[in-house]
């Protein structure tokens, strides 16, 4: 599993402008200066004190880029399954698909946003077609929102294509590689949800 998943791209996510790949393997990091600094040592930030070590900023440089890159291609997904679609709904879409009819305010909760910004967001999936909302039999001042039958057909053929994706891009990895990074992703996302 020790590919560079980004080899040939800047910290930026540029491509250099000259002279080759960057190494980015857990012997080295590069430090203000680009010098190299030996895994494990910890590097001062303009005083005495040791900031962190390489193993955590290792960890920041990938997570920034993968989100980085994840978030490219949500808006990718998002114009797959419509056009129209802003990159933001469409992790709305994968929840319903995912766990079925669910409250507003279940989903706002999810999500990380206010009744406002879920409102508009909703009317707008309403408006293309991909979702319906309905009044929630238990609490009749509630609605319950639910991917229509052509937004579930579209919300899974794009999800069916992007695992295609990585089943193909992941092919020279070992499965049980593949399930341990998932789970390490798991039991990351458990402990930044806190």
């Amino acid at each position: 599993m020790g590919a560079d998943v980004h080899k040939g791209e800047d910290r930026n996510g540029d491509r250099p402008s000259g002279g080759g790949d960057r190494p980015s393997g857990d012997a080295e990091r590069l430090s203000g200066g680009g010098d190299a600094v030996p895994a494990g040592d910890a590097v001062p930030a303009g005083g005495d004190e040791p900031v962190a070590d390489h193993e955590y900023l290792s960890l920041e440089r990938e997570l920034t880029f993968l989100l980085r890159r994840a978030r490219a291609n949500q808006g990718e997904m998002a114009r797959e399954v419509h056009p129209d679609l802003e990159s933001a709904a469409y992790g709305l879409l994968v929840r319903l698909e995912e766990y079925g009819r669910q409250r507003a305010t279940e989903l706002a909760a999810y999500i990380g946003v206010g009744k406002a910004t879920m409102s508009r967001q909703l009317r707008a999936l309403e408006d293309l077609g991909l979702l319906a909302r309905e009044p929630d039999p238990a609490d009749g001042r509630a609605w319950l929102v639910d991917l229509t039958d052509e937004g579930r057909r579209r919300v899974t053929h794009v999800r069916e294509a992007r695992r295609a994706r990585y089943v193909s891009q992941l092919s020279h990895w070992d499965r049980r590689e593949v399930a341990e990074l998932a789970r390490l992703l798991q039991q990351l996302n458990g402990v930044i949800g806190k």
